[in-house]
């Protein structure tokens, strides 16, 4: 798994112009733009969410609360796994 300092030694440009690059904030010239792109794409880098969750302090997590689970109106998971 290749990380952004990978990147960014690939297309001979700085971590964080690679990090204003994926987050598609701040300044980024057009020349670095194609060369951490194409490094992106050559060493296979996909950001890692979990560290971005940490660092922003947000995610895309949704919780589920339910009353009751063994209140009949809500289903049997037990049943829906069988069928997987």
């Amino acid at each position: 798994m290749a990380t952004i300092k990978q990147v960014a030694q690939e297309a001979g440009v700085s971590k964080s112009t690679v990090s204003r690059y994926i987050s598609q904030k701040g300044y980024v010239g057009d020349e670095a733009r194609q060369k951490i792109k194409s490094a992106i794409e050559k060493l296979h880098y996909n950001p890692n969410v979990l560290a971005q969750s940490l660092k922003t302090k947000k995610n895309q997590l949704v919780g589920l609360l339910l009353p009751d689970i063994s209140n009949p109106f809500f289903h049997d998971w037990r049943e829906v796994r069988k069928n997987f």
